[in-house]
């Protein structure tokens, strides 16, 4: 038998004819060139890469061009100390530049993951620590917040003024009268009485007595701990889901609402995400009362955070799990609500319930910053109370339409609670680039295509009132 001739064929030396031929084939196979690389291969890791790259070119540009700062960092004395070790190659870049710079990073970090399927792991895990790192290290770009965070604390461990009842205003007045920090703070926070959980108040009252630097940088080292915290539970939580991690993580962590905005800017949504998320991979692990624990205390953060509660309840049951799982997810829940407020009512009394007004404030303010109020600015049309109205009963009706859903067993409950996330995103008449990282996680256990599409809808419209904050001198609308 020739080793041309059918493997089939029979005769008295066939099986070493049979070896002979493999050898001759495993010798051609190591003969071959390495394997080329697909085009979507060479898309992703070319995105990939470019994400934290471009990043670090945003960083250094923000400790010398003022389009990239808050308007109260701008103006104050002694920002200098935060510019952080990027001010030595820092540049200068128009408003043009900025904003191209601005698109470029939100194209590619969409097209890394669209790609990211063909990325080898370590490559976008690589490139998610090299973007968190860059935006710990870089200049306070874009927001205020974690020095409102200071502000909060500094009222009620210093001042002794409960800062669920007045803004920072009240204690800090105007620099040099009582504090540096009234320069930090953004002007329509200085008035504005505090909507963040108590648990997240009494994190912050830690660093109320620091430096102002101390301060933020300790803040963007706790969101960028949490953002890698909570990538670590995409990823437990997609291989129990039976979903691809990979494309998760990068969802999550090279979107740049979620890291160079999130983390730089030191944004207790990463805790609230971190906290919500351990909810998740808690019942996915079939630990109810655990997880019924973590959705609580991340609303005690962010009151956003309970809005996965409802849906995990009626999971359970949808699942037939009644009478164990979600008995042991409102045990949880009892539990930790208990201790939280019992702490809440002792240090703030009944103002922490005013929380809720300031919130509904807060959202009256949004003007052109959401989706129905740029339509609204657009058209100049009046926002009525009866509008007003409108929205919450479209608001509410999708989530009693979605739990219904989730309830009779009709959607997953994860999908649920992704898909009520994205329509207090599009209904919200304050939203902050930031934000769309709330629905990431949820989105990151789902294959559901219409959930990711409407995930690259959030960052999206994050990205847009990212790029129109470069223009805070413009009024057309």
């Amino acid at each position: 038998m020739t080793v041309n001739a059918p493997l089939g064929a029979t005769s008295e030396g066939g099986i070493l004819d049979v070896t002979a031929t493999a050898v001759l084939v495993g010798s051609t196979n190591t003969l071959r060139r390495p394997r080329t690389r697909t085009r979507a291969e060479r898309i992703g890791i070319s995105a990939t890469l470019a994400v934290p790259v471009l990043g670090l070119l945003l960083c250094a540009a923000g400790t010398h061009t003022q389009a990239l700062l808050p308007e109260s960092i701008a103006l104050a004395p002694s920002a200098s100390g935060m510019a952080g070790p990027l001010s030595y190659v820092g540049f200068n870049l128009s408003v043009g530049e900025v904003v191209a710079a601005l698109l470029a990073l939100l194209i590619i970090s969409l097209t890394a993951i669209r790609y990211s399927e063909h990325v080898p792991r370590r490559l976008i895990v690589g490139a998610v620590v090299a973007f968190t790192v860059v935006a710990v290290i870089g200049p306070p770009l874009f927001s205020t917040d974690v020095f409102s965070y200071q502000a909060y604390a500094q009222m009620f461990t210093h001042y002794h003024i409960n800062p669920y009842l007045f803004g920072p205003d009240k204690a800090l007045g105007s620099y040099p009268v009582a504090s540096p920090l009234s320069y930090y703070v953004g002007a329509k926070w200085m008035g504005t009485p505090s909507v963040y959980g108590p648990l997240f108040t009494f994190v912050s009252a830690v660093f109320g007595g620091t430096s102002i630097p101390f301060n933020y940088y300790a803040f963007k080292v706790i969101a960028a701990l949490a953002s890698g915290g909570t990538l670590y539970l995409i990823w437990k939580s997609a291989e129990r889901r039976g979903v691809s991690p990979k494309r998760g993580v990068a969802l999550f962590g090279l979107n740049p609402m979620v890291t160079l905005y999130g983390v730089g800017g030191g944004h207790n949504d990463l805790l609230m995400l971190l906290l919500t998320t351990s909810g998740i991979y808690a019942m996915l692990s079939r630990r109810a009362g655990t997880s019924g624990s973590l959705f609580t205390a991340g609303a005690a953060i962010k009151l956003t955070g309970a809005i996965v509660l409802p849906f995990a309840l009626l999971g359970q049951a949808a699942a037939g799990e009644l009478r164990g799982g979600r008995r042991r997810i409102l045990v949880g829940v009892a539990a930790t609500s208990a201790v939280v407020a019992g702490v809440s009512y002792a240090v703030f009394g009944t103002g922490i319930l005013h929380m809720l007004h300031t919130l509904q404030s807060v959202q009256d303010q949004g003007a052109w910053q959401s989706l129905p109020g740029f339509v609204f600015s657009l058209t100049h049309m009046p926002v009525t109370h009866l509008v007003r109205v409108a929205d919450d009963v479209i608001l509410a009706g999708t989530f009693m339409w979605l739990l219904h859903r989730v309830w009779r067993g009709r959607m997953d409950w994860i999908e649920g609670a992704a898909w009520a996330t994205f329509a207090v995103l599009i209904t919200a008449w304050s939203l902050l680039p930031w934000y769309s990282a709330w629905m990431m996680p949820l989105v990151a256990l789902t294959t559901s295509r219409r959930l990711w599409n409407a995930a690259v809808v959030a960052t999206l419209m994050g990205g847009a009132i990212m790029i129109a904050g470069c223009f805070p001198g413009w009024n057309w609308l």
